[in-house]
């Protein structure tokens, strides 16, 4: 029996050794040589250097003057990272039914005189409950509102979404889109 010890003893050592320390390390070391700003959270910080958030976390914009992000499942603090899932809730809920009907209705009392259809992305959260886009229609939906309340033409708003309009991933994947957070900061500087 002490025979098979030695060895499994020194085989846990090893093992422990390269996947438990020499591994992540490298990987690690890659990720900050290679990938610096991802490893690091895609963090995005103002003129004066403070943190203001992550390009890859959404985040809560609910006053008029801002465009407003995808509604989050992340419970009762919006964009919550640790919390990150999916509402998990059938389209014939009737928790679903009124929360998008309340969203819905908070768009129209935000834009009354906005008759276009409500994009989707706009009322339903994503699977993660942390998206930080919205389609381009859903930033086009929220032009009229905004340059309204901060009196900016509208096509200087087009402009800014046309900037900060992302491509598909790789030229295939998924479908063209807009980082709410970049937007919003650009709008601010904009407006000033």
């Amino acid at each position: 029996m002490f025979t098979y010890l030695k060895p499994a003893a020194m085989m846990l050592f090893l093992l422990t050794l390269v996947t438990g320390a020499a591994y992540p390390a490298l990987v690690t070391v890659l990720a900050q040589m290679l990938f610096n700003d991802q490893a690091n959270g895609s963090l995005i910080q103002d003129d004066k250097g403070q943190l203001i958030g992550s390009e890859l976390i959404g985040q809560t914009f609910s006053g008029p003057k801002y465009f407003w992000s995808r509604p989050s499942a992340t419970g009762p603090y919006s964009y919550n990272a640790a919390a990150s899932s999916g509402s998990n809730l059938g389209p014939t809920n009737p928790a679903l039914t009124d929360a998008v009907a309340a969203r819905i209705q908070a768009l129209k009392e935000a834009d009354p005189d906005n008759k276009a259809p409500v994009p989707v992305d706009l009322i339903t959260a994503s699977g993660s409950g942390l998206d930080p886009h919205i389609s381009i229609a859903a930033a086009e939906y929220q032009i009229k509102r905004i340059a309204k309340v901060r009196k900016i033409d509208t096509a200087k708003l087009q402009a800014l979404v046309d900037a900060h309009t992302e491509g598909r991933q790789w030229l295939v994947f998924g479908e063209p889109r807009v980082n709410v957070l970049k937007l919003n900061l650009a709008l601010d500087r904009a407006g000033r």
